[in-house]
Parts: structure tokens; C-alpha cells; sequence
């Protein structure tokens, strides 16, 4: 079944007629899809994307027949709110959702009777589940929350007696119907992600004490007991986890385990572990590729996993880690939780499908065949094209994407911007290019090059490894050689390279500049430059000990020799820098060291530090601000 639907997406795709833009139209996104476990209706979280410098639409909840496409119903109790964590009752009849305002979060439950709120969290709440059987919901809240979840947001001003207020995600109950909450996990703790077991009596968990953005890194596979508030510990792997999923005989676990630098992108093995306890077990160690996602159906685990350039689907047998790859297809595809949302009985699957040069829709296979279920983006062109490019280097097979005008000639050298990718555990996968810098530089003449060099997903775990302790060693090699590749199959000038790159691509780009004299313009954000006072600045010194082998206070050395500042006076490319001014994952202070150094040794270069942000630029004039300059910089440099 999944091989024909991700055939027929294939032929969908390529076979469609070239679109012809609507005049101002924004894209159609769909986020949070969810099918019914009867197969018979799809829920997504849909939303127009905003033009440039303008905020975003107010999302709609919207049910859909999953045979026809017709809207069935509409949702939007709250219009102030947003909408995330849709998740259907098992019987099909309850959707429930989370919808969210300043300072406060509440569980909001649709039936045919309306929308009931069923309760409420002055602070956050994030992933409701039903219970296996249906008359209760669980889901995380922190109340009082002195910041949005997750390392990447803003952070708290450090004022006050600094550690004095530590905030804790729980596990809440509440029923169906309505009621007051009950937080059943213990309050010292952490919990990231969660399932109920089976008989509805507990959960499986990960979780850690402590700072929750700091302590995922080193977060156990727990075992969560709502009557007695107490945890037991499953499995502590050396690895990361996310994913946990439990086996409908209630024996097993499931979870993704790998080397993972942020808690939202996931790659690696699959794991299993005893419910009862004992060692945790790779199921697929070898396997050259990373998963993504994974559901229990039946006795057996159907995954996800990035493959080079292709999305692939799997069934793996859970006792002998045996995989039968289902699909292999070059688009990506997702769902609320996971690639795709199954019917309980996985005959029937939706996901929201998108490419480069193709804007997302929704995709659906039942007993009738596959299909496209929408066609609101049909009218959305192609920015870019792009081109999968492969090269050898250093004993890996390695990949990234090359992206170009769609029409350009081919008889004139054109300047290219190599764009490096954040984790390190990350991987540029196809996106539609709706908006945004990357398409602003093609429409200005340049080509894009996102390579996805050691470090990265997409080809099995030891290739994910590689740059432990060699940060910018192995990658930086992949990525030099990347240019080399791209230049045999398109018309680019060497003599007008540029370098780009976001966290860990802004740590790239630093040491980039400070490595090789190739680049003519560098544009660093939110980049490290000094990993030994990195550690002691950050808010998630955890994420760095499985990368260099130990923490800082016990190898300095390899910090200090992994830090772009140590070769500042080999610094020559004119560089902008930016960063946001409560990043907690990669502090302001990295960005004016290494502003500092480059003013030291005479190299021109720009820092612009944008007030209130975090990890991410999210506002709109500072996302406009920013790709204004940008552009400049490299059309000062790069443009003849």
C-alpha cells in the first residue's frame, strides 16, 4: 500500500502541468494532519502564509473527507489562539487540540455536539493523547511558565538570583468531558515526550531533572506511574532519544536513538527496550540512513527514515530488526506525528507532500487508490529548480542540493552561496521555496548550494558521528569538495563564492572564513567562536559533551582547538554577522568575540544584534531587516 501511494505522489508530482502563480496568492500550509483511526476523515491546522514584512493569517482548523476532499467542518473557538497537538479519540467521534494565548493554554475537544474546553493552563501545554479508551486526555503543561519550551526561544533576562526559578513540564490528566487537571508526573522532573501503555493504568516517558532545555541531552526512558506521581527508570542508552512508542502487547518500546544536537530534528537507529526494564537495544545498527518517525502496527514498527536524497519507508520487525523498505521517494512528507498518519489498521494513510518546486498538499491513500486530496497551492510556481548532487570525500558518500534560477544561461558564469545547515544533526530536505532568503538570492542572480556534509542525517549513524571532535575538520572538507562537484555540473564562477549559515552554520561560516580563503563574503548568524567560553555562556552546555568527548572543564584542549577565534588571524573574508539578543542556545557574546577578532585583524565586517530575539529571527521587520542586508552584503562583494 505505501509503495503505490508514494508511487502515485511520484507521478502526481512530475506529471502535473506547469503552475501558473496567483497573482498575490500566499501558499496554503497544512500543519498538525491527523486521520482518523477509521480512515474516513483528515484534521489539519491550515493557514495562508503572510506576505513579506506582514504577520500571518489567523489558522483554521479544518476536517476533511478523506474519500473526497470535502470540507466537512471548519473549527475556531479561539481567534486569538493558536492551534497545534489535533490528535482524533479513538473512536473517530472527538477531536481534541490545544489551543494557545498569552500566559495561557487550553484543551479544547470537538464533537458533533461543538467544541467543549475541557481544560485549562494558566502557562503552556503542548501533546494531548487520549487514553486507549477514550474517556480521559493526557497532555504537558508547565504552568507558570517564565518562557515558550524550548532552547531556541527567547530566554528569560538574566536578572536575579540566576537557577532560582526552574520551570517543569508534567504529565496532566484530565477527563474527556471536562474537569479539573491533575498533574501525575513527579514535580522535579522533566517530561519531553510521552505514551499511554496499552491498559490506560501508566506511561512511558522521556525525561530528566532539571532545566528542561538544558538536560534532553541526557534525558532516561522512564516508565511513569499516575497514581502513586512516581517514575522508574526503563533504559538510560548513550544515546539521544526521541519517539517513544509502546507495543499494543504493552512488552516493548520503540524510539529513534542517535547522536542528536537538537531536540527537534530526529535521526538515528531504531531502538527497543523492556517496558518491564533492562538494556536498551539498537535494532538497526548499520542501517545507512536516519530514521525519523515510527508507529506500531500490529506486531510490527513502520518507520520513516532520510536516505541520501529520498524519503524511504520501512516495516521492522521488532525482535530480529529485519527491514523491508516499502517506498523511496524524493519528496518530503509529513504528518502531526511522524511522516505520515496511519488508520488504526494502516490501510489508509495521509501526509502532506511537498518538494522544491512543488508547494505542499495533501496526499491520501484508502482502498480506492491514491490521490491528491487538495489542490489549493495548484496555482503556485516553481522559484527554483533544483538538482540532487552527490560526491565521494573522505571514504563517505555525501549529498546536498543544488538550487537555481529556473531559467538561467547556461553560457554565463553565475556567483554561488553555499548555505550550511544548523544541528550539526540536521539535513537540508526538499522544501518548497515559497519566500524567504534562499529564493531572494536566486531572483538576484546567485545559485544555492545546501550541502549536508558529515555530521548530518541521511546516512546511517556512523556518518551522523563523524565530526565528533572534529568540527569543521571532515565537514568543512565534504563541503569544499561539494563546490568542487557543483562547479562540474553548472556554470559557476569561482572567483565569487560566498558562505552562509545559522547556528551551527553560523559556527561553519566563522570557521569557514577563518580556514580557507575561497569565499569572497560570509554572512555568520548566530554562530559560536569560542567554544571554551561557549561553554560557560550558554544556556544547554549538555548537547556539547557527547560531540567533544567530555565537558570543558575536563579536555579544554579540544575546545580550545575547535574554536574559530584560534585562527582569527587568518581571518580575510568580509563577513556580516548577526544574532539575537536573548539567544540562549548560542549568546550574543559569541557574535561580538568574534566581531571583536575580525575588527582586530582589519577585516571588514557587520554585527547587528536584534533586540528581544532568540535563537530564531521571528519578527517580521527584523526577518525583512535581515534579508535586506543580507543581500547587500553579498551583492557588495559578490556582484560584478
Amino acid at each position: 500500500m505505501i509503495a503505490a501511494f508514494m508511487a502515485a505522489m511520484a507521478v502526481a508530482q512530475s506529471t502535473a502541468p506547469a503552475p501558473v502563480a496567483k497573482p498575490g496568492g500566499g501558499m496554503h500550509a497544512y500543519a498538525g494532519l491527523v486521520i482518523t483511526p477509521q480512515g474516513d476523515r483528515v484534521a489539519s491546522v491550515d493557514g495562508v502564509e503572510a506576505t513579506e514584512g506582514q504577520r500571518p493569517g489567523h489558522p483554521t482548523i479544518v476536517i476533511r473527507s478523506a474519500k473526497s476532499g470535502e470540507i466537512l467542518q471548519k473549527i475556531d473557538p479561539c481567534p486569538a489562539c493558536r492551534y497545534a497537538g489535533l490528535t482524533w479519540s479513538p473512536d473517530g467521534q472527538s477531536l481534541a487540540f490545544v489551543a494557545s494565548r498569552t500566559g495561557e493554554a487550553l484543551i479544547e475537544v470537538a464533537s458533533k455536539g461543538g467544541v467543549h474546553e475541557a481544560a485549562t493552563v494558566k502557562g503552556l501545554a503542548q501533546t494531548p493523547r487520549w487514553s486507549p479508551g477514550g474517556d480521559r486526555l493526557a497532555f504537558l503543561a508547565v504552568v507558570g511558565a517564565h518562557k515558550e519550551v524550548g532552547a531556541t526561544q527567547a530566554g528569560v533576562a538574566q536578572v536575579g538570583e540566576i537557577g532560582s526559578v526552574i520551570d517543569e513540564q508534567r504529565i496532566h490528566i484530565v477527563a474527556a468531558a471536562g474537569g479539573k487537571d491533575d498533574a501525575v508526573s513527579p514535580a522535579d522532573t522533566w517530561v519531553y515526550e510521552y505514551d499511554w501503555t496499552p491498559d490506560g493504568a501508566g506511561f512511558v516517558a522521556t525525561a530528566a531533572k532539571g532545566d528542561g532545555d538544558n538536560n534532553w541531552w541526557v534525558a532516561k526512558l522512564v516508565a511513569i506511574d499516575p497514581a502513586a506521581r512516581t517514575l522508574r527508570v526503563i533504559a538510560a542508552p548513550p544515546v539521544q532519544m526521541n519517539l517513544p512508542r509502546v507495543s499494543p502487547d504493552g512488552k516493548i518500546v520503540a524510539f529513534v536513538g542517535g547522536l542528536m544536537s537538537d531536540f527537534g530534528p530526529i535521526g538515528g537507529d531504531l531502538w527497543t527496550a523492556p517496558v518491564a526494564g533492562g538494556e536498551a537495544h539498537d535494532l538497526t545498527p548499520g542501517f545507512k540512513g536516519s530514521f525519523n518517525g515510527l508507529v506500531w502496527r500490529g506486531g510490527a514498527i513502520r518507520a520513516s527514515a532520510l536516505m541520501g536524497a529520498f524519503t524511504v519507508m520501512t516495516d521492522v520487525a521488532p525482535l530480529t530488526g529485519k527491514i523491508t523498505v516499502l517506498t523511496r521517494s524524493p519528496f518530503s512528507h509529513s504528518s502531526g506525528d511522524g511522516k505520515a498518519s496511519f488508520s488504526a489498521d494502516g490501510t489508509v494513510a495521509a501526509a502532506s507532500v511537498q518538494d522544491f518546486e512543488h508547494a505542499p498538499e495533501i496526499y491520501i491513500h484508502d482502498p480506492s487508490g491514491p490521490r491528491a486530496l487538495t489542490h489549493d497551492n495548484a496555482g503556485q510556481a516553481a522559484h527554483v529548480h533544483a538538482v540532487n548532487v552527490t560526491w565521494m570525500n573522505g571514504g563517505f558518500d555525501v549529498q546536498g542540493w543544488l538550487l537555481t534560477p529556473v531559467d538561467y544561461d547556461p553560457k554565463v558564469k553565475h556567483p554561488l552561496i553555499v548555505e550550511v545547515h544548523g544541528g550539526p544533526s540536521s539535513a537540508v530536505t526538499p522544501s518548497y521555496v515559497a519566500r524567504g532568503t534562499v529564493r531572494d538570492l536566486i531572483e538576484h542572480g546567485y545559485f544555492v548550494f545546501q550541502p549536508n556534509p558529515r555530521g548530518s542525517y541521511g546516512q546511517g549513524e556512523a556518518f551522523t558521528r563523524a565530526n565528533i571532535k572534529d568540527f569543521g575538520g571532515g565537514d568543512l572538507s565534504d563541503i569544499l569538495t561539494g563546490i568542487d562537484a557543483v562547479e562540474k555540473i553548472a556554470p559557476v564562477d569561482e572567483a565569487r563564492l560566498g558562505v552562509t549559515g545559522h547556528s551551527y552554520g553560523g559556527f561553519m561560516t566563522m570557521w569557514t572564513v577563518t580556514h580557507s580563503h575561497r569565499f569572497k563574503a560570509a554572512v555568520a548568524g548566530a554562530g559560536i567562536a569560542n567554544w571554551s567560553s561557549y561553554y560557560g555562556e550558554n544556556g544547554i552546555d549538555q548537547w556539547m559533551v557527547p560531540f567533544f568527548g567530555a565537558t570543558f572543564y575536563d579536555d579544554p584542549a579540544v575546545y580550545d582547538r575547535l574554536s574559530p577565534i584560534r585562527s582569527i588571524k587568518n581571518a580575510r573574508t568580509p563577513t556580516f554577522i548577526y544574532v539575537g539578543e536573548r539567544d540562549v542556545e548560542c549568546p550574543a557574546a559569541q557574535s561580538l568575540e568574534f566581531h571583536h577578532g575580525l575588527d582586530a585583524m582589519g577585516v571588514s565586517n557587520s554585527l547587528v544584534i536584534f533586540a528581544g530575539e532568540g535563537h530564531g529571527i521571528r519578527s517580521p521587520e527584523h526577518i525583512k531587516e535581515l534579508k535586506d542586508r543580507t543581500l547587500a552584503w553579498f551583492d557588495k562583494y559578490l556582484k560584478r
